[in-house]
């Protein structure tokens, strides 16, 4: 029975992919590595605790002998590893936990994978390692990394680690880069989901800027079938684009989960923009497409549509995720900016 390494996987992309894999591979067992940070306290798969190819295991990524334990006593056919510190909002406020989580915690996991010999490594990286683009055009692999705030800094880092270590050790890793996801599971703490559950909420919902700021978005579960599609097709040394060819400004979505929500747009607040903020992004997807068969299944409409719905129906979940720590994080970042 195949078994595969999930590191991150009570996070959002996480597990998404979790998910998919139980229900799309009956012959695959799942291994989740998660050390239940902020973002992977929602109890995203606490009704998978008994499933019988499921497994949690708590744990840090930065800890080399556990790591390597682990991995040596499971022997997976495959990881795939996306845990990560993933906010660029926090990593302006604190930069250290994210070069801690991933820039170490992808070494950790490259070094321990090369000593027990783990067959396949897919490392899930993001698009804004290429940095801020034109008002024309699309990122494609051979981009020049450029990245412009501290997380994507460290996710191009650990994308170079990674590369590295397929050229100097020959480990059999695979890169993804992927445009801005939304779906179920999304921490409030990004674009969607914030405004999404503000807005349920009848609070303001603050838009950094002038709003103009252009992004490629990608439902999760298309995010999710590329990575298996890179999983098993993926040719190592290699890096794959995956994108929902879906640009909007954030203005636009915004306005749209008003009128899903039924909440006026006065309820908009432009504020200051936070530093280093990336004009554009949009992705060129075209070599997934052509050689692992990558092809987006969901519109934006439609996917925006299933995620309001989802924070709608799921109250609970995201009220337990906004508590203290999360009124903190919200204060510092836009209480100056709110009370302009």
């Amino acid at each position: 029975m195949p078994k595969i390494l999930v590191t991150g996987g009570c996070g959002f992309i996480g597990s998404n992919l979790i998910r998919m894999i139980l229900a799309e591979r009956p012959g695959t067992t799942v291994i989740n590595l998660d050390n239940l940070s902020y973002a992977g306290l929602g109890r995203n798969l606490e009704d998978l605790e008994s499933h019988p190819r499921y497994r949690f295991v708590l744990g840090d990524v930065c800890d080399f002998p556990f790591v390597l334990r682990l991995v040596q006593e499971e022997r997976p056919d495959a990881i795939l590893h996306l845990a990560a510190e993933s906010h660029v909002d926090r990593s302006i406020l604190e930069t250290a936990p994210f070069l801690r989580t991933n820039v170490e915690g992808t070494r950790v996991m490259l070094e321990a994978a090369r000593a027990a010999g783990t067959p396949r490594f897919v490392y899930v990286s993001t698009d804004e390692v290429y940095g801020d683009l034109g008002p024309t055009g699309r990122f494609t692999e051979e981009t020049p990394l450029a990245p412009n705030s501290p997380y994507s800094a460290s996710k191009a880092a650990a994308d170079m680690l990674s590369r590295a270590y397929f050229k100097t050790y020959g480990l059999p890793v695979i890169i993804t880069r992927c445009s801005n996801n939304y779906g179920p599971y999304q921490f409030p703490e990004k674009l969607i989901p914030l405004m999404i559950t503000n807005a349920l909420d009848g609070l303001e919902l603050p838009v950094y800027g002038d709003g103009m700021n252009v992004r490629d978005w990608i439902h999760v579960e298309d995010h999710c079938r590329g990575l298996l599609s890179a999983l098993d097709r993926g040719e190592p040394g290699e890096a794959y684009n995956f994108g929902g060819e879906a640009e909007r400004r954030n203005i636009d979505v915004v306005r749209a989960i008003c009128a899903l929500t039924g909440r006026p747009e006065t309820l908009i607040r432009y504020v200051r923009d936070r530093p280093g903020h990336d004009r554009r992004y949009a992705i060129d997807p075209s070599k997934a497409r052509r050689l692992l068969g990558f092809a987006p299944q969901v519109s934006f409409e439609e996917g925006l549509a299933r995620t309001v719905a989802w924070y709608r129906s799921h109250r609970p979940w995201f009220e337990r995720l906004k508590g203290e720590e999360f009124r903190t994080y919200y204060r510092k970042q836009y209480g100056e900016r709110l009370a302009r």
